[in-house]
């Protein structure tokens, strides 16, 4: 027999994605699961009885009458921030519109004083309490943005909060570099030079310092346009970073064709994608990265065309967009049922939509968000029948156990 660290067993079904001969995610269920792990990685999995057999270990854990299943990836967050913004919420169901309170100062103006104003540590600790919430959802790994210094001093913070923050918490995060999230108050009446600024001081430095692994931008009318972002995303390639973006999210403007041009790792929001720009993602190998909870969270009605993207045969990732304004929230099972009923997504796609698409969505699928030999022990038990169940029973949490690198760390009490 080999000995292994950690095995899980008798769950009523081991959730597995796979990627097929056609580089399509599939969903795997296995009855009667059970997963051994050594050294903070999988080592095996399949029926119980076969793991039993050929391996044993003084921990076992009994997952009887409960699904196991990869850990979550959120690959679109925007966890640094200081300070909340409930009253903008209050704002916004009085009537008044996203944009209404942006131009009143507010939005992500608000934010972007407030992390200028806080220490590195003050960050560090407003953001663990979130880290938490993530982990208790069932989410092991988030990509980790940037975006509220807007200068050079103050998205280099950022960036050291996340590097701190992968020290202190076990969620693992996945820094991206966002400094073109809105132009600065002081910059208004000269974008170019924030431009400038962003691609001959903040870029190289970032890249430099190994502080980013992605560069992101928000391309849309009266933030950044697509000449724009073409000119600050070709630097950042140039520099090493790899690229995502900020795409038709409030409307079609032209920023998913751009991310396919520049074969971006991930296009995020995609709510006015055209017809013409899903047929160059798919050529491109973009993974769209859908975020129904800032269409839900803002009131509006438009979501993105999942059906159309996923039976396009692209691999559709859903995210939170987690952030102090537009989706305050770090449930992915919320996602999974706005996914379902608001974007006729099925439940296999919205598993493979948080865990190995998720995980492409941030150049991870060899390690996360699967279930295979050699990849990371971030597992996660859950306290319900079937996988189908996550997205019908929402608005409770229904985690029993988290497994991060073969690890117990949060159960349910």
């Amino acid at each position: 027999m080999v000995e292994a660290d950690l095995i899980i067993r008798n769950a009523s079904q081991l959730i597995c994605p796979i990627e097929n001969n056609q580089g399509v995610s599939e969903l795997q269920i296995i009855d009667n699961g059970a997963v051994a792990v050594s050294q903070g990685k999988i080592i095996d999995y399949g029926k119980s009885p076969e793991i039993i057999r050929q391996f044993a270990s003084k921990k076992i854990i009994d997952a009887s009458s409960k699904v196991v299943a990869p850990g979550f990836v959120d690959a679109h967050t925007h966890p640094i921030f200081f300070g909340t913004r409930e009253n903008e919420f209050e704002q916004r169901n009085a009537g008044k519109s996203y944009a209404d309170i942006a131009k009143a100062g507010g939005g992500i103006r608000y934010s972007v004083r407030q992390v200028r104003n806080a220490s590195k540590e003050q960050l560090v600790e407003f953001a663990l309490p979130h880290l938490d919430h993530f982990l208790q959802h069932g989410t092991t790994t988030i990509e980790a943005k940037s975006g509220y210094g807007l200068t050079l001093e103050d998205e280099i913070k950022s960036l050291e909060v996340i590097e701190e923050l992968n020290h202190l918490h076990p969620i693992d995060l996945v820094p991206t570099f966002l400094g073109a999230h809105d132009i600065p108050d002081e910059h208004r009446a000269n974008r170019q030079a924030y431009i400038q600024s962003i691609i001959n001081e903040m870029i190289p430095r970032i890249a430099e310092r190994k502080l980013a692994e992605f560069c992101d931008i928000f391309c849309e009318e009266n933030v950044f346009n697509v000449q724009e972002a073409e000119t600050i995303l070709s630097a950042a390639h140039g520099a090493g970073l790899k690229l995502k973006m900020h795409a038709d999210q409030l409307s079609a403007s032209g920023g998913a064709e751009l991310a396919a041009k520049l074969k971006a790792v991930s296009a995020d929001h995609l709510d006015y994608i055209s017809l013409r720009a899903i047929e160059q993602i798919k050529m491109s190998g973009t993974i769209p990265v859908l975020l129904p909870g800032a269409v839900f969270f803002l009131g509006l009605q438009h979501y993105a065309p999942a059906r159309k993207l996923i039976d396009s045969g692209l691999s559709v990732a859903l995210a939170t967009d987690f952030n102090p304004g537009t989706c305050m929230t770090q449930s992915l099972p919320l996602m999974m049922t706005l996914g379902c009923i608001y974007m006729r997504m099925t439940p296999d796609e919205v598993w493979l939509a948080t865990t190995l698409n998720a995980a492409k969505a941030i150049s991870r699928e060899k390690s996360i968000g699967l279930i295979q030999p050699m990849a990371q022990a971030d597992l996660v038990i859950w306290n319900m029948p079937t996988y189908k169940y996550l997205p019908y029973h929402f608005g409770v949490n229904l985690v029993d156990q988290v497994i991060k690198k073969g690890r117990s760390v949060w159960k349910s009490t």
